[in-house]
């Protein structure tokens, strides 16, 4: 009788605020995997408004196809790195929207740094797009989410890289372990009007400039005997959407590449 009661308030709480249509804000949406997960999240009924910042023809192209879907949804131009270009994002968001439901941190930035001879400016340029810019972007959803009536998520796309010790890679997988602590940090600060969670893709595509192993070379260190699919995050994503009883979690989703 009770939840029953709790749960016609919050859906009454829920039918109160200004607009009835879910919001997304989502950093990264123009590269492949990005791109894939903006449209999922459209087609679940969110107006989407994402960040881009090195391809505008990649970014504009995205939109094109997020509009076939939710028309209200718009794009902004964001370096990750820079906090200033954060805030300006949120400013433009609340301009438009009256609510947020979802934040997708997917910008990421990707290149070899062997050891010994990483440089200060190879390091700033990995950290603090990845790690710096996930922090804040976080933080600035979260001042929206916290005062909020109803429950909120945020979704980090990390890397299993995280748990897994890569020659050549190191601001690269620090900052992607760096984002899944933030991850269970936001979660315990934020319960339960937030609920945090963290996506740790495989290898979904092969990336020449990772100079790693060829694709049959990678496929024998996974269980599954295939490289990922963007549907395969895409799922994982609707998943956590349609759950109100997880947060804090990094979920691996990589085939059983992490059980070498």
């Amino acid at each position: 009788m009770l939840k029953n009661r709790v749960d016609r308030e919050i859906k009454t709480l829920y039918e109160m605020t200004p607009s009835g249509k879910k919001v997304c804000f989502m950093t990264g949406a123009s590269g492949m995997l990005g791109s894939e997960i903006a449209l999922s999240v459209a087609g679940q009924g969110y107006t989407v408004f994402f960040t881009w910042h090195a391809s505008e023809k990649r970014a504009a192209e995205t939109l094109e196809k997020i509009r076939w879907i939710s028309p209200e949804s718009q794009m902004v131009r964001c370096d990750m790195s820079k906090n200033q270009d954060i805030v300006n994002a949120f400013t433009a968001f609340r301009k438009e929207f009256d609510r947020l439901d979802l934040l997708v941190t997917s910008a990421s930035n990707f290149f070899r740094t062997p050891l010994p001879d990483v440089t200060e400016e190879e390091w700033d340029s990995l950290v603090d797009t990845n790690l710096k810019g996930t922090f804040f972007t976080m933080q600035e959803a979260a001042r929206i989410m916290r005062k909020q009536l109803f429950v909120s998520r945020i979704i980090t796309m990390t890397d299993i890289s995280a748990d897994l010790v890569w020659r050549n890679f190191a601001p690269y997988t620090v900052s992607k372990a760096g984002i899944q602590h933030l991850t269970r940090i936001f979660a315990k600060e934020f319960a339960p009007v937030i609920l945090v969670n963290s996506i740790a893709p495989g290898t979904v595509t092969l990336n020449a400039d990772k100079e790693m192993e060829s694709e049959a070379e990678m496929v024998k260190k996974i269980a599954l005997q295939r490289l990922g699919d963007p549907l395969d995050i895409v799922r994982t994503i609707i998943f956590l959407l349609e759950s109100d009883y997880i947060t804090g979690q990094i979920i691996n989703v990589e085939g059983g590449r992490l059980l070498q």
